[in-house]
């Protein structure tokens, strides 16, 4: 038994060598992958599509598609051969979590890897801390089941403030009201310099009834030269509704949701 156990430790030792030792900036793993698209070894499919967006030739940038990987070269023994979790010459785990199907290695388990069916690809962060939204096509945390906004395959998208593509990005990403979707960072970046209403649809994305409290004492304490004052018709981007109200310099309140988010869509209609 004991003998047992002691071997069984050695095969445990064996396939952790090298654990957290390697990889590149994006994962820690104990291999390199060989892209099909160039025949080329890369550290992996983030590393490759870098490098190749940055070729001189517009016709030569190009991504990995990642289910297409068959062959990596493992760290520890330079052994190039088929993917597989172990290295088929020295048995070292060349990801400690390992998808077939992506062909994703990596030792850092703590991210809470899993392989999502419908995403068709391994998502971080907990398999029973996600739910699949079918509509918006991607998976969501459990705190945003049946309650946020669907959007048809919002996710399948660029972000709108740095276009890089949102369905398989490595950064974290927010639902705004609206549904549409966005890098996390990305939206704090666009709140830090005032920007309040979403990219895609215009809609309001922060609470701005303070915001709209203060229009309306500057409004009300702001009145406009007699010729001035006549009416323009708006719509709101917050709840859709066209309306005629007074024209103000400062803004225009939307008369059925309060809302400043409005735009001119009329010439003045003067009295």
């Amino acid at each position: 038994m004991e003998a047992q156990e002691s071997a069984a430790r050695h095969v445990t030792k064996a396939k952790d060598f090298g654990k957290m030792e390697h990889g590149c900036e994006h994962y820690r793993r104990r291999c390199k992958i060989r892209t099909p698209c160039c025949n080329q070894i890369f550290s992996c499919r983030h590393c490759h599509n870098e490098s190749a967006s940055s070729l001189s030739n517009p016709k030569d940038r190009h991504e990995l598609v990642r289910q297409d990987v068959k062959q990596v070269v493992c760290l520890i023994c330079n052994t190039d051969q088929q993917a597989a979790q172990a290295c088929s010459n020295c048995g070292v785990n060349m990801g400690e979590y390992f998808c077939d199907i992506c062909k994703f290695y990596d030792d850092d388990t703590q991210k809470g890897q899993f392989h999502c069916e419908e995403c068709g690809i391994c998502r971080v962060g907990g398999r029973d801390k996600f739910f699949h939204c079918k509509k918006c096509g991607s998976c969501y945390s459990m705190g945003l089941r049946d309650n946020h906004s669907c959007v048809e395959n919002s996710m399948k998208n660029f972000c709108p403030v740095c276009y890089e593509y949102l369905f398989d990005s490595i950064k974290g990403t927010t639902i705004l009201k609206c549904g549409h979707t966005m890098h996390l960072d990305c939206f704090r970046e666009m709140a830090n310099q005032n920007q309040y209403r979403c990219p895609f649809c215009s809609k309001t994305v922060l609470d701005m009834s303070t915001a709209w409290r203060l229009f309306d004492q500057e409004i009300g304490a702001t009145a406009m030269p007699e010729e001035y004052r006549y009416e323009v018709s708006i719509l709101c981007n917050d709840c859709n509704n066209t309306s005629k109200v007074r024209f103000h310099i400062l803004g225009h309140k939307c008369s059925r949701c309060s809302s400043y988010n409005t735009r001119r869509i009329s010439a003045p209609d003067n009295k």
